[in-house]
């Protein structure tokens, strides 16, 4: 998304009767997966600016899980080993978000976070999804007007907006042919599953952010047997996949505004926006249309009111950064003072960390994989423009900031039929879920929609707590202790655990410990 540093930031498998589960650490041979299954990681260090405990491998595994005999691509993987000879459970994988998000690096990036307990128990492991970065990176070509998703509804503009979703669609078709069909939820899970063979483990244990607790939901769907301590931070509801988890940006931030409203009217004194909730209201609403009128000028930028509804979409769900923007935009256009910084395209993480990389992926490879995923893991995408202009007007009436915007048009009505159907994630498996209380990108609604989901899961809920992801924020604070015991001891709670949040250090956007995926021009993320 286009808002500040977001930390991360959005399938079950073919039949049995297609590809089995993969067997417990030695796979024969002689079974269909037996090839990449026995592989053996060449080891050797990720990058010299790099700690030399973070070793890399390059595996293979089959683009098409139903012709394993077919086509391969690489998987780029990564070992950090922590775990302690006689404390050792097994490997802790990594999943950063996205989709598109690099995993490679999380060990080096998780390690402080984790306590000495867990860090003495597990090997710390992680990947670049199929598609991303150093794993055969996708590309479609496309350039940063391509890459800008967040197209508001405007009769007028609505046939350029069906131009770019089809362009979209045509270029990654074009550039990609049949692996395009093959860049899903499902597959990388079954990738999981083959990494798990190959290190020789029973089963992994698993943290997932974002889009990664949805991967870890599927995972755990197709592999029953083989899914440990699975800890679900900010989730995405299996139910919403896909178009309904961006039009929950437009629900979840309804709320959010009317509490930034009420917060921002008891700290007129500093802002001056309104001394009462219904005056807030009204000077961000009179804002929104004099930059429709006369767009606000931020150096060769021009700021229109669609742009601030996007732009401070996320912003709401902490009342403080909000108020800051929202004041510097009104100072701004009212001629008293230049911007000092307006959410935009490029206001987003660093890329991976690997800095002396021989090849870099390319521009466009998060924006790639993420329009890959979300079209390709389900069918329920419409495919008649008009559906999408009608639910876009319906939206924007209901939810008035963001409504337009997360049902309009998209490159997946355009996008090849999945080869799969969509996963139904109903395990009973005991994973752990976290969530926000206010969250911009995986809303409150949608973190219960997995736990719900989950049938044998536990949920850690922050109540009061800001900001997309939770675990690695504060090592002392009620929601990390939580996480630590069930990765330590693998024991869930009794019954689902409600912190209190623990006092704001920033806006709370970001969290300094969990690492965020690389984020292209206007690429949405989960």
């Amino acid at each position: 998304m286009r808002i500040g540093r977001l930390a991360p930031v959005l399938a079950a498998g073919i039949t049995a009767t297609l590809v089995p589960a993969l067997a417990p650490a030695q796979a024969s041979a002689a079974e269909p997966l037996g090839r990449f299954t026995d592989q053996t990681p060449a080891w050797h260090r990720c990058d010299p600016s790099m700690p030399a405990a973070l070793q890399c491998a390059t595996i293979k595994v089959p683009l098409d899980y139903s012709r394993p005999d077919g086509k391969t691509i690489k998987l780029a993987i990564s070992r950090m080993k922590t775990s302690v000879p006689g404390k050792r459970h097994g490997v802790l994988l990594f999943n950063p978000g996205g989709p598109g998000g690099e995993g490679l690096d999380m060990p080096d990036m998780m390690k402080d976070a984790l306590p000495r307990k867990v860090r003495e128990s597990y090997d710390l492991v992680g990947f670049d999804p199929r598609g991303v970065g150093r794993s055969s990176p996708l590309t479609c070509g496309l350039n940063e007007t391509d890459q800008n998703f967040e197209h508001a509804y405007r009769a007028e503009t609505f046939s350029n907006d069906v131009k770019w979703a089809r362009r979209v669609a045509d270029k990654c078709r074009a550039k990609n042919g049949d692996t395009l069909r093959y860049v899903t939820t499902r597959n990388t899970a079954r990738d999981m599953d083959v990494i798990r063979t190959v290190l020789g483990e029973k089963k992994i244990s698993y943290l997932g952010y974002s889009y990664g607790t949805y991967l870890g939901a599927v995972y755990a769907q197709m592999f029953p047997k083989q899914t440990d301590r699975f800890v679900l931070d900010s989730s995405v509801d299996p139910a919403r996949v896909w178009r309904g988890m961006i039009q929950v940006w437009a629900e979840g931030t309804e709320p959010a505004f009317t509490r930034w409203t009420k917060w921002t009217a008891q700290h007129d004194r500093t802002y001056k926006l309104g001394t009462t909730p219904a005056k807030v209201k009204k000077t961000f609403w009179d804002l929104v249309a004099r930059a429709d009128r006369t767009p606000i000028v931020d150096g060769d930028q021009k700021v229109t009111g669609d742009d601030i509804r996007a732009g401070v979409r996320a912003l709401f769900f902490s009342p403080e950064a909000a108020a800051e923007t929202v004041a510097d935009l009104k100072k701004a256009a009212d001629g008293h003072a230049a911007l000092r910084r307006f959410p935009a395209a490029d206001d987003r993480p660093s890329p991976s960390r690997f800095t002396t990389r021989a090849a870099q992926p390319p521009a466009d490879n998060g924006t790639a994989v993420f329009w890959s995923v979300v079209c390709g893991d389900t069918a329920a995408w419409p495919r008649d423009p008009e559906q999408y202009r009608r639910d876009a007007i319906r939206d924007k009436a209901k939810y008035p900031l963001y409504g337009d915007f997360g049902s309009n048009i998209t490159p997946c009505a355009f996008w090849d039929k999945p080869t799969e159907p969509v996963t139904k994630v109903d395990t009973n498996a005991g994973l752990l879920t976290v969530q926000n209380q206010w969250d911009s990108q995986t809303p409150l609604v949608s973190g219960l929609g997995m736990h719900h989901a989950l049938r044998g899961s536990r949920m850690v809920y922050v109540k009061g707590g800001e900001g997309h992801g939770v675990y690695g924020d504060d090592p002392n604070s009620c929601a990390d202790r939580t996480v630590n015991a069930y990765l330590g001891n693998g024991r869930l709670p009794a019954a689902d655990v409600t912190c209190k949040a623990p006092a704001r250090t920033g806006s709370g956007l970001s969290r300094p410990l969990v690492p965020a995926p690389p984020f292209t021009p206007g690429a949405p993320r989960f």
